[in-house]
C-alpha cells in the first residue's frame, strides 16, 4: 500500500477483494472440472485452465499496476473481466450444449439457490446433507462439489461462479473509472507534490526566521498549505518530522503569541 505523503497511488491489498476471492475460486474449480470432464490433450483443456488463471493474474498485476498508473490497472481488471466473460462463461455454456445438457436460465430455481451460496464462503443455514448426494456448501466448497456433482450440474455451478466474478469486475471497473475521474491518476498526483515541495522550500527558507518549535517533539515547524478539507489553502504549521510527528499549529497563534 502506499505510504501517507507520498506519490505513489493506493495499490496492494488485492486478496481482501471480494471479485478476487471468487476470481481465484473458479479458477482452483475449473483445473478440477477440466481434468474430470476435459481431455486433458485437447486444447480445450489448456483455454479454459488458462482462462480461468487469467481472471485471477490479472487482478492482482492490476493491483500492483496501480500504484503509478491508474490507467494500467483499469486495463488489467478488464482483461481480467473479458477473460472470464467473454471466454471462460462461453467455454462452459459450450460444454453443456454438445453434450446435450441443460443450460439452467439465470432466474431458474436451481440457478437462484446455486447463486445465493455462492455469495457465501459457508452458505449458512444449510438443510441437513441427504446420504449419498454432494451440495455446494458455499464458494468455498466450490471445487470440492465440482469434482464430486453430475457434469449438468457442475458446469451450471461454474456457469454461476463465473457470471458472479465477472459482475463484480465490471463494478470493480466502473469503480475505479469514477476515482480517476474523481482524483486523477499518477501523473497528475506528482505533479501535485513537486508544486507542494516547491512551495513549502520556499516558505520554508522566507519564514525560517519566525517558524515556532513543534510543542510535541521540539523541532522545527514549516509553513504549509491545505491541500484538502474544510481548511483547504490555508496555510499553517506543520511539524519539519511529519509523518512521525503530526502536530499542527495555526499561523494566527503563533503571530498573536509573538
Amino acid at each position: 500500500m502506499s505510504q501517507p505523503g507520498g506519490v505513489l497511488l493506493p495499490h496492494g491489498g488485492y486478496e481482501h477483494l471480494r471479485s478476487y476471492k471468487v476470481a481465484e475460486a473458479v479458477y482452483d474449480a475449473t483445473v478440477v472440472f477440466c481434468d474430470r470432464f476435459i481431455e486433458k490433450r485437447s486444447r480445450t483443456h489448456d483455454q479454459m485452465v488458462q482462462a480461468a488463471r487469467s481472471g485471477v493474474r490479472n487482478i492482482s498485476e492490476g493491483s500492483g499496476a496501480a500504484a503509478t498508473s491508474r490507467k494500467s490497472e483499469m486495463k488489467l481488471t478488464n482483461v481480467a473481466r473479458a477473460s472470464l466473460n467473454d471466454e471462460l462463461l462461453k467455454d462452459y455454456k459450450s460444454f453443456l450444449v454438445q453434450r446435450g445438457l441443460r443450460v439452467w436460465h439465470k432466474d431458474s430455481p436451481e440457478a437462484l439457490a446455486m447463486r445465493e451460496r455462492l455469495k457465501h464462503d459457508t452458505a449458512p443455514n444449510l438443510p441437513p446433507a441427504q446420504p449419498g448426494k454432494v451440495r455446494l456448501t458455499g464458494l468455498a466448497g466450490l471445487s470440492h462439489f465440482v469434482g464430486k456433482a453430475e457434469p449438468e450440474v457442475a458446469a451450471n455451478a461454474m456457469l454461476c461462479a463465473v457470471n458472479q466474478a465477472a459482475y463484480l469486475l465490471k463494478r470493480q471497473l466502473e469503480s475505479q473509472s469514477r476515482e480517476f475521474l474523481e482524483k486523477g491518476g499518477f501523473t497528475e498526483n506528482l505533479h501535485a507534490a513537486r508544486v507542494e515541495k516547491r512551495r513549502s522550500d520556499k516558505s520554508d527558507r522566507s519564514d525560517q526566521s519566525d517558524a515556532p518549535v513543534c510543542p510535541a517533539c521540539g523541532r522545527p515547524m514549516r509553513r504549509r498549505t491545505a491541500g484538502k478539507g474544510p481548511r483547504a489553502g490555508q496555510a499553517f504549521w506543520g511539524c519539519a518530522g511529519y509523518p512521525d510527528c503530526r502536530e499542527t499549529r495555526e499561523i494566527a497563534e503563533v503571530q498573536a503569541n509573538s
